[in-house]
């Protein structure tokens, strides 16, 4: 079997649709998860994902729904690998899942104030914008949400909670 680019480009795109089971607001390639797509020589479609941490417990679901959308889309071979190298960073999410995690009420990481850091010997104070209203008045409430790679901060001017996927 011959497989040419386009075949490749459009097994991509349907990969790149796939919605990030803990964050759906996303895809895996907002996330920055889905690292790779390439077609074999026998037709094979091998898509590359890298988990966002080590035991990240999403993952299998990943790989099921990233296989099933490539399956339903006619493409009979399907293989899914996992990358651990190099690993994931927060640094991946694409400026578009940035924008996503926002307006769904999600600091996203990075979120921080970024420029020179004072030297002091006392821990360094974080400050995470609110995500609904913008204020730097904020503090965090528990260093773990409803998933390992988020915690829980609050806005001390709007009052709201919010989510803040913790930077890697």
């Amino acid at each position: 079997m011959v497989t040419t680019r386009s075949d490749t480009r459009h097994a991509r795109r349907i990969a790149e649709r796939v919605p990030d089971p803990e964050l759906p607001m996303l895809t895996l390639a907002d996330l920055g998860v889905l690292r790779d797509v390439e077609m074999t020589e026998d037709g094979t479609v091998v898509a590359s994902l890298t988990p966002t941490y080590s035991g990240c417990p999403a993952m299998a679901e990943m790989r099921a729904d990233v296989a099933a959308r490539l399956r339903e889309a006619g493409y009979e071979r399907v293989e899914i690998r996992t990358v651990l190298s190099p690993p994931w960073t927060s640094d991946w999410i694409t400026e578009s899942g940035r924008r996503k995690l926002t307006e769904h009420g999600i600091a996203p990481p990075g979120a921080a104030p970024r420029g020179p850091v004072s030297l002091v010997l006392s821990p360094t104070r974080r400050t995470v914008p609110c995500p609904r209203c913008g204020a730097a008045d904020t503090e965090e409430t528990s260093r773990f949400a409803a998933t390992s790679c988020k915690a829980l901060w609050r806005c001390r001017a709007c009052r709201e909670p919010f989510e803040y996927v913790k930077e890697i």
